[in-house]
C-alpha cells in the first residue's frame, strides 16, 4: 500500500503541474539535414492523433524547419520536440515550456541542462530503436565472426585469400552498456548459443547476461572475450570508457562494434591494432558527423563504416517516437513522471 506522503513524492516527481485550461500546445522542430527519416510532418502527426484518439481536441501542434518559426511558437508552447536548436535564454522565450522532448536517445550536446526553464524537464528516444537495433547488432556480430571486415579489405586489394572462421555458439561477447540496445543484444546473443558478459552501471542482472559486471571490471574482462559491443550513452563519466589502455588489452582476433557514440572508443588506438591486423571492428558513429573524407577510418584495413544509419528505422523510427510522446502526455497532465526523464546528473 503506497502512504499518502509516498503519493505526495510522486506528484511531486511529475514537476508539480496543474491541467492546463485549453489544449497543449506541442511544437515540432525539425533539422533539414537529417532527412526524412527523422521528419516530422503533418501527416505523420495526423496519423500519429489517430492511433491516439483520446488525445483529439487535447493537444494543438506546430511543426518548424530549422528554427524558422520556432520563435512564434515558443510563446505558447507547453511541449518542444526538437534535436540541436538555440538554448539560450529559454525561460524568457519560451514562458509555458514544461517539457522538452529530444528526437534521439543521446542527449549529451544538451547537458548540462542549466537552459531548461524552471519546473521543466527533458526525456529522450531511449528505446525506440528495438526491433532494428537489435537486427544490427545481431548482424555486426555474425559479420564479425564470418570475418566480413578482412574479406572486404580483400576485396579492395583484388586479392583472393580466404578467410575461414568458426561458429559463433560458444563464443563470449562483452556488452558494454546493458539497457535497451545491449539487452536487446544479449537476448540474440544468447540464441545463437553466445557466452554473455554484461557492464552496467548499477550492476543490476539482466535475464539475458550470464554474468553482470560493474565498470570497474572493465579492464579485468576485455583481455577474456571474443567480442566487444559498445552500447553505452556518452556521458563524462564514459569518455574514452575503451582508451588506449583498453585497447591494447583485447587480445589479438577479437572484434569490436561501436553502436552507441564515437567518444566512448579511442578512434586512433583502434586505428593503430586494426591497421596491424590484429582486431577487427564495426563501427556506426564518429565525430564529426559526416565523417570527413580525410579521415583516415575511411582507408583503415579491417573496418567497416556504417554512417550513423543503423537503427534509425526508415519508416517507423520518427512515427514511434511522436507514439512515445503521445503516450506521456496524459502523464504530463496528470503532473505523472514521464517515461524517459533524463536524469542530469547520469546525462541519459
Amino acid at each position: 500500500m503506497t502512504s499518502k506522503r509516498g503519493q505526495a513524492g510522486k506528484r511531486k516527481a511529475g514537476a508539480g503541474r496543474k491541467a492546463p485550461d485549453g489544449p497543449l500546445h506541442i511544437h515540432f522542430d525539425n533539422v533539414t539535414r537529417l532527412g526524412e527519416v527523422f521528419e516530422v510532418t503533418p501527416a505523420r502527426i495526423a496519423a500519429a492523433l489517430r492511433r491516439h484518439p483520446a488525445l483529439r481536441g487535447r493537444v494543438r501542434t506546430t511543426i518548424s524547419q530549422d528554427g524558422d518559426t520556432m520563435e512564434q511558437a515558443l510563446r505558447t508552447a507547453d511541449i518542444l520536440f526538437a534535436w540541436r536548436f538555440d538554448r539560450s535564454n529559454m525561460a524568457a522565450r519560451a514562458p509555458k515550456l514544461r517539457w522538452v522532448h529530444a528526437h534521439g536517445a543521446g542527449v549529451n550536446h544538451l547537458m548540462p541542462l542549466d537552459w531548461l526553464p524552471p519546473g521543466a524537464v527533458l526525456t529522450n528516444s531511449r528505446g525506440v530503436h528495438g526491433p532494428k537495433a537489435d537486427q544490427y547488432t545481431l548482424m555486426a556480430l555474425l559479420m564479425l565472426n564470418n570475418r566480413i571486415p578482412e574479406t572486404v579489405t580483400n576485396q579492395r586489394k583484388a586479392l583472393w585469400k580466404g578467410e575461414f572462421g568458426t561458429s559463433i555458439e560458444g563464443k563470449t561477447v562483452l556488452i558494454v552498456g546493458v539497457g535497451h540496445v545491449g539487452g536487446g543484444a544479449a537476448k540474440w546473443a544468447k540464441q545463437l548459443g553466445m557466452r554473455v558478459l554484461g557492464i552496467r552501471r548499477t550492476g543490476k542482472p539482466h535475464p539475458h547476461v550470464d554474468r553482470m559486471y560493474r565498470p570497474q571490471a572493465l579492464q579485468r574482462l576485455l583481455p577474456t572475450v571474443d567480442f566487444v559491443l559498445v552500447t553505452a550513452p556518452h556521458t563524462e563519466d564514459t569518455h574514452h570508457l575503451l582508451g588506449r589502455r583498453e585497447i591494447d588489452l583485447l587480445r589479438p582476433g577479437t572484434g569490436l562494434v561501436n553502436y552507441s557514440r564515437a567518444h566512448l572508443v579511442d578512434y586512433e588506438a583502434l586505428r593503430s591494432r586494426l591497421e596491424r591486423g590484429e582486431l577487427t571492428a564495426i563501427l556506426d558513429v564518429f565525430d564529426p558527423e559526416p565523417l570527413p573524407s580525410s579521415s583516415p577510418l575511411w582507408t583503415t584495413p579491417n573496418l567497416i563504416i556504417t554512417p550513423h544509419c543503423s537503427s534509425d528505422d526508415r519508416e517507423l523510427y520518427t512515427p514511434k517516437t511522436i507514439d512515445l510522446v503521445f503516450r506521456n502526455v496524459p502523464r504530463f497532465i496528470k503532473g505523472q513522471p514521464l517515461i524517459n526523464r533524463v536524469d542530469p546528473k547520469l546525462q541519459y
